[in-house]
């Protein structure tokens, strides 16, 4: 393997998410987070889950992710079932998680040290590429606590593409972050994702975030998490999260998920279901 090989586009992988459920046990209670999901996801598509709190999406890209089991139903990755992690398939967490005690390049690098055929100054130089691709290679020894937040996601951004996934999955990673930062950031994702040619799941309880993002976003309704219906959108890119279209689209969708949350009792709530209109987030 070259290093040029290395950093050329793999081929995104198709997703088939097949009848899953799962069940989660304690002494109080049972709970039924997923209920019969399917859902196909495209080579290269951008899929956005959104839904209430206690949904079932996040546990969703787990299982996605080989991180968790379904209890019933399976996952398949390009026709192959997801037992287990693999290189394939990169998760960004909301958390950053970087590692205090290594500097912005070391910890691009940590995820690289596993990866067959390269050696140490082929993933420095690979580590080197995806910063400059999320504007951090001026940054490149800065200690983390040295970081703002988004700079901070930046990084495990970064990590999470250097060892050049099929499939990058990504859980609420904007949702601890500044509006400003948040709106930046959005305009990255959208640029790393058209170069790099990712399949992305993203979720997120942000309703404009998710049609900022996806190409199509998924709606979840709770207790138990199944999809309630799906929105194709058709907004030419890059988007702009404070557009009138965009604002409009939001709305719709936004109507649709009270209309399941007030269906299923007081217990169901939207964070940052408020964000449509007035432009915050939980």
């Amino acid at each position: 393997m070259t290093l040029q090989t290395e950093l050329e586009n793999v081929s995104p992988s198709k997703l088939s998410v097949r009848n899953v459920s799962k069940i989660f046990h304690s002494k109080r209670q049972i709970v039924r987070a997923l209920d019969g999901v399917s859902l196909e996801i495209n080579e290269g598509e951008f899929v956005c889950l959104v839904g209430p709190s206690g949904c079932g999406k996040s546990t969703l890209l787990n299982i996605i992710a080989g991180l968790d089991l379904a209890d019933e139903g399976a996952v398949l990755a390009d026709g192959q079932p997801v037992t287990g992690p693999g290189r394939d398939r990169m998760v960004m967490f909301q958390e950053h998680a970087l590692f205090p005690w290594l500097d912005v390049l070391d910890n691009v690098m940590f995820g690289l040290r596993l990866k067959p055929g390269l050696n140490n100054r082929e993933r420095r130089e690979v580590a080197k590429y995806y910063l400059r691709l999320v504007d951090l290679d001026k940054f490149l020894h800065a200690n983390i606590h040295e970081l703002s937040g988004g700079m901070k996601q930046r990084v495990a951004l970064a990590r999470a593409l250097a060892p050049n996934p099929k499939v990058l999955l990504m859980d609420e990673p904007f949702a601890a972050l500044d509006a400003l930062t948040r709106e930046q950031l959005y305009g990255d994702i959208q640029r790393i994702w058209e170069q790099r040619k990712k399949t992305i799941v993203f979720v997120t309880h942000n309703v404009r975030e998710a049609v900022c993002l996806g190409d199509r976003v998924i709606l979840f309704s709770p207790h138990p998490g199944r999809i309630r219906k799906e929105y194709q959108i058709a907004l030419p890119r890059p988007r702009d999260i404070s557009s009138v279209a965009l604002a409009e689209k939001s709305s719709e969708i936004l109507v649709a998920l009270k209309s399941y949350l007030d269906a299923g009792g007081e217990n169901a709530r939207v964070p940052g279901a408020t964000f449509a209109t007035h432009g915050g987030a939980e």
